[in-house]
């Protein structure tokens, strides 16, 4: 149990006896009304501590609240400020929409979805709708309602022999190891209940990701755990077994993520665990080094080679990439290796830099990357400009939490969405941003048991699917209300940004492109000189 707990047991048996001890010697050893009235102080005292003990037994074993399972009865005090927060926050704290990254409006909007609680807003917007950079949909008086069979997306090209429909929102890559068993399991037991997936992250695929079915995209970073050998590298065997688990329904290979591109990862011998070097397949107690970049391949053709290398392995499964947007040269160097091959993956996960991670050199989170929005639109309209968009699905991942996060991700090129920090909350995170720690307060991200215990796997699972449900329920709303019922028929130019000048098309912003122009002479200014220096034979520009 945690320090608080323990210190909440030491004070409740030590005063509770105390107190009705000396109310006792005070009445003399009656138990009578009279007696006790006569020593106010006292009896309130008693009272108190009774309370206290009574309280705090029922939160540590029995509240649906993390923080009260962890700080009995003082979290309460948290939670009588949030009530009376309107009055306190008008006048001497920040307002709903100031907090960074996530605004306490959109965290009240994840925690009443997760909670199947009223998530409708009084009183009108909150927001600046006159803001330079505000970004809106125009509705239509003829609205309609998204149809069924519009609501999944299936992943899976004429190479893939095992598709996999997935649902427009999953849950994003977070490791067994950056976050707690139980909030793993939880998430997993939610995506089950929900039918939708779970991104492993680069951990590996551990037991929590397995106990209770939830569908499974399996990522392999630069250090390939849980399919390395004792040189950390690659190892067939090892991939082969685990990716014929019915559960692993796609493979995600990660070349890069939004919150630290291009930085190689550091997992302290102290933190490697039995549990985690089993998972891992790395040695017990000994610190793991991922590299920025992965050691099987160092071209683009290399990359797709290892992608179809991957694809037979896994007896033919959906296999994508995920990266950050950076230098545009090395994702139009890949377009061209497939081209070249003739080799597509059957998708692309986009991590926009404003993404979230446990821990990242603040240069890396604060300095490097293409935002989310921008980056999906690039990726979409180079691949519409190649003339192959039609290969392979686009995945979006960044700072989504609610149904307009999730369609406007698809109004610029997106099929599906990530999310993981909207999930965390729903699991009981409370953005306490100590993620890098190892003291969540929640029990979240953390490897402390003591900790973790917080969480009710099966309580924050229904969360989880809740969660899942009414947001897609607001985003498919939202789409009917455009006056479409199939999400992947708006694109950006329905999505509109406020200027000073007023209001433009996404696509006004940024140049679209016609299918196939990039493979002819009328190349737009914004693409011709990276598409010229791109090579299929290198990431170097020429």
């Amino acid at each position: 149990m945690t320090a608080i707990v323990r210190l909440y047991w030491i004070l409740t048996l030590l005063c509770l006896p105390l107190a009705a001890a000396a109310l006792l010697y005070a009445s003399g050893g009656r138990v009578d009304l009279a007696s006790l009235a006569s020593h106010p102080l006292l009896l309130t005292l008693t009272i108190l501590l009774l309370a206290w003990a009574l309280l705090g037994g029922y939160e540590i074993y029995f509240s649906d609240s993390n923080l009260r399972r962890n700080y009995p009865v003082l979290a309460n005090i948290r939670y009588m400020l949030e009530y009376i927060r309107p009055e306190i926050q008008q006048y001497f704290i920040a307002n709903n929409t100031e907090e960074r990254p996530f605004s306490r409006e959109r965290r009240n909007l994840i925690y009443r979805r997760a909670k199947g609680a009223n998530d409708t807003l009084p009183f009108g917007t909150q927001q600046n709708i006159l803001a330079e950079g505000y970004r809106s949909l125009n509705h239509s008086i003829a609205a309609t309602s998204v149809a069924e069979d519009n609501k999944r997306v299936t992943f899976g090209n004429s190479a893939c022999r095992k598709p996999y429909s997935a649902s427009r929102l999953n849950v994003s890559g977070m490791s067994f190891g950056a976050l707690s068993g139980n909030a793993i399991a939880a998430m997993n037991k939610g995506a089950k209940a929900g039918n939708f997936a779970q991104n492993t992250g680069e951990g590996g695929i551990s037991d929590y990701h397995l106990k209770y079915g939830g569908d499974l995209i399996w990522q392999i970073g630069t250090g390939y755990f849980g399919c390395r050998n004792s040189e950390g590298r690659f190892d067939a065997q090892a991939f082969a077994e685990k990716s014929s688990l019915d559960v692993v329904k796609m493979i995600e290979l990660k070349l890069s993520q939004g919150a630290k591109p291009s930085h190689g990862g550091v997992l302290p011998g102290a933190k490697v665990t039995a549990e985690i070097a089993r998972i891992r397949s790395v040695e017990i107690g000994k610190t793991v080094l991922s590299p920025a970049n992965h050691p099987e391949f160092s071209t683009p053709v290399g990359l797709l080679e290892f992608i179809q290398r991957l694809r037979e392995l896994s007896q033919g499964k959906p296999v994508g990439f995920k990266f950050c947007l950076g230098r545009k040269t090395d994702f139009m160097a890949i377009v061209k290796a497939m081209l070249e091959t003739g080799i597509y993956p059957d998708f692309i996960t986009i991590d926009g830099a404003e993404g979230g991670t446990g821990a990242a050199p603040a240069e890396f989170s604060n300095r490097l990357g293409t935002p989310c929005m921008e980056a999906t639109y690039y990726v979409n309209e180079v691949l519409i400009g190649a003339g192959i968009r039609e290969q392979m699905q686009l995945i979006s991942s960044g700072d989504t939490a609610s149904g307009f996060d999730l369609l406007e991700k698809l109004l610029v090129g997106a099929n599906t969405v990530n999310a993981a920090r909207a999930f965390m909350m729903t699991v009981g995170c409370v953005q306490a941003q100590a993620c890098n720690t190892n003291h969540c307060p929640t029990g979240v991200a953390t490897q402390d048991p003591a900790r973790s215990r917080a969480i009710d796997v099966a309580e924050k699972a229904e969360r989880v699917k809740s969660y899942h449900h009414n947001t897609l329920h607001a985003c498919f709303e939202l789409c009917g209300a455009m006056g479409f019922d199939n999400p992947d028929t708006p694109t950006a130019a329905d999505l509109y940004t406020r200027y000073n000048e007023g209001l433009k098309h996404f696509d006004q912003i940024y140049t679209p492109l016609q299918a196939g122009q990039l493979l002819g002479n009328d190349i737009p200014e914004a693409y011709r000189d990276d598409w010229q220096r791109a090579s299929a034979a290198s990431f170097q520009n020429q």
